[in-house]
């Protein structure tokens, strides 16, 4: 959710800017300040510069991509940031001076801007195969945490005498998320990254049906793993969708990749800066281009 509140103050001024004029914004005894004059004094500092670009990008994305995204998608995305957060969700909203409509805005953005790296950067066999060589489908484990060694130890020699690694898992693991379902996690694959690195590579080690027989050091004590299902990796012709997405979704936090489709979309914009004072505002994307015509 961190990078999705990113930009919110920008947003909040960009409402304020989209209706400049006469009216007064706020009085004082030594006199009254209108929109106009808010206008003239914020556009001449990089926060409101950076508002003019993040309208203007917004704009031309919602002109080229808006039907490719839909009030049913960004909604499934808000509820799955409100679920995440549960109980909590009005009070990260608050913290991070959001409210849910403009949680709702900027999310709509992101996707705008997904779109917009799935049209513009173009994805070669080249990339497809640098990305196979990571990719790992998502497999099932079953796993033992517990604070000690020597416990991880004991708990391995038991399952080598043949017991049952999910009895174990309720006897001994201190993970109260998982012990009482046998040990039993959430599917993973290599992209994850609440995991714990050491973890996921002793995990993608093992065969179906096998165990760590060494306890596994993590930032949360020592583990003993059980891989539970492991499917093949097949064919990279059966995965381009998804090395298609995974590839698209790193892009989303590359800034030179995200600066280049950007630009080719301020490109097909069509943007038109009547502000001689914020003529140069598009100059990071566009150079000496950006300027009034």
């Amino acid at each position: 959710m961190k990078k999705v509140l990113i930009g919110l103050a920008s947003i909040a001024i960009a409402l304020t800017l989209a209706a400049c004029g006469n009216k007064t914004v706020a009085t004082t005894s030594g006199g009254k300040i209108t929109q106009d004059e808010y206008y003239s004094s914020l556009k001449d500092t990089s926060s409101g510069k950076q508002v003019l670009q993040e309208m203007i990008v917004n704009k031309v994305l919602e002109k080229q991509y808006g039907d490719k995204v839909s009030k049913k998608t960004v909604t499934k995305q808000y509820n799955s940031y409100k679920d995440q957060y549960g109980s909590s969700f009005k009070s990260v909203l608050s913290s991070n001076g959001m409210t849910a409509s403009s949680l709702r805005t900027q999310i709509r953005s992101n996707l705008l801007l997904k779109e917009a790296v799935k049209d513009l950067d173009k994805i070669s066999n080249a990339d497809l195969k640098k990305e196979w060589e990571n990719y790992q489908p998502k497999v099932t484990v079953a796993q033992i945490l517990v604070s000690k060694k020597d416990t991880a130890d004991k708990v391995i020699d038991e399952l080598k005498d043949g017991k049952d690694f999910s009895d174990l898992a309720k006897k001994y693991s201190t993970d109260s998320s998982s012990k009482n379902n046998g040990g039993k996690i959430a599917a993973f694959d290599d992209t994850n990254t609440t995991l714990d690195s050491d973890f996921k590579k002793a995990a993608f080690k093992l065969d179906e049906g096998k165990y760590t027989t060494t306890p596994v050091k993590t930032e949360y004590g020592y583990q003993v793993i059980k891989m539970l299902k492991k499917p093949a990796k097949g064919k990279m012709s059966d995965h381009t969708k998804d090395l298609k997405e995974r590839i698209w979704t790193d892009d989303m936090s590359s800034s030179t990749k995200l600066r280049s489709v950007i630009t080719k979309v301020l490109k097909k914009g069509n943007v038109t800066i009547k502000d001689n004072d914020l003529k140069n505002v598009l100059d990071d994307y566009l150079g000496s281009s950006s300027s009034s015509k």
